[in-house]
């Protein structure tokens, strides 16, 4: 008998009711230019309108909110980037309990000043030399607190899965999906919801050229390590999928396209100037690889989540004008 999948559809609308009234339905948005510029149909999620500006706030507090009462208590923590910081500050904000989060260094400083403004401690490391997993584990059990990974646990997952289940009740049936991939965990939670109301869909995940760690482990069958990558998707610089993501991408996910810096710029730049919206770099990147011909044969009808917005206005004009 095969073994049940760690994240079910079920899972993905038990995690829409718990989110109900606390995470935003983001908007979708169109565009004609879009459109002609790719020879599709493009219907875009806008996770840059969520609660800290990005998606992860979905999933944090979907596993936040199922901890028993006298854990929850405790107090949580997380390791992050800096979207999934902020998401597990708020998170625990929300749920009056406190949080500890640990960042790189080098994080931007507009998710560190984020992250401690919702409330949560900030304990920084170095994210080239140290290994951010078993530091986090560690903290936590030194100080007993819940630790909410950023994407590899099923009830994360099954929260990010929200973003794709209302992209698709506002457009109905899709040909294809297009979503970022850092650790998988957004794309685990959108294929198994997309699978389970169009199994026909095609889910395409997203990669900077230099972090293709995803596209690696597929073409193998197993997860494989790269050198944490130097890229402007601060938000996808990652060695290697999640065990758990990546079980589930295995079975759902179709293909994966990279893209590279100047790609991901200009996205950030067409976003602003015709959509009227601010992306991060990672949340430009499913609009980069339709708008850069990295998506063979682009479907007649695809949406694409935009997944974030956390980046300061410094920060964003050096990248559009580079």
């Amino acid at each position: 008998m095969a073994a049940s999948p760690p994240v079910t559809f079920d899972d993905v609308r038990d995690a829409a009711a718990r989110l109900d009234g606390i995470a935003h339905r983001t908007p979708v948005l169109t565009s004609r230019t879009l459109n002609a510029m790719v020879g599709a149909e493009v219907f875009i999620k806008c996770e840059n309108f969520q609660r800290i500006g990005a998606f992860k706030f979905r999933g944090a507090y979907n596993a936040a909110a199922q901890l028993p009462p006298q854990q929850l208590a405790q107090g949580i923590a997380a390791y992050s980037s800096g979207n999934h910081a902020q998401a597990t500050a708020l998170a625990a904000r929300e749920l009056g309990t406190s949080a500890v989060v640990l960042m790189p260094q080098d994080a931007p400083r507009s998710k560190l000043e984020a992250t401690a403004g919702y409330g949560a401690e900030v304990v920084t490391y170095d994210r080239y030399n140290q290994d951010r997993t078993a530091l986090g584990q560690a903290l936590a059990a030194d100080r007993g607190l819940a630790l909410i990974p950023p994407y590899d646990h099923p009830h994360v997952i099954a929260g990010q899965g929200t973003a794709a289940l209302e992209l698709l009740e506002e457009t109905g049936e899709l040909n294809a999906l297009i979503v970022p991939v850092g650790g998988g965990g957004l794309i685990a939670g959108s294929a198994t919801t997309a699978k389970a109301l169009h199994h026909g869909i095609q889910i395409i995940g997203v990669e900077p050229e230099d972090g293709d760690d995803t596209q690696r482990s597929l073409a193998t069958g197993e997860r494989v390590t790269v050198p944490v990558p130097r890229t402007i998707a601060d938000g996808q610089a990652l060695p290697t999928p999640g065990e758990i993501t990546f079980a589930i991408n295995q079975r759902l996910v179709d293909a994966i396209a990279l893209v590279s810096d100047e790609e991901i710029r200009n996205a950030m730049r067409f976003a602003f100037e015709r959509l009227k919206i601010v992306l991060e770099p990672s949340g430009a990147t499913a609009l980069a690889a339709l708008m850069a011909g990295r998506v063979d044969n682009p479907p007649r009808r695809v949406g694409i989540i935009a997944s974030g917005g956390n980046i300061s206005t410094q920060r964003f004009t050096e990248l559009i004008r580079g």
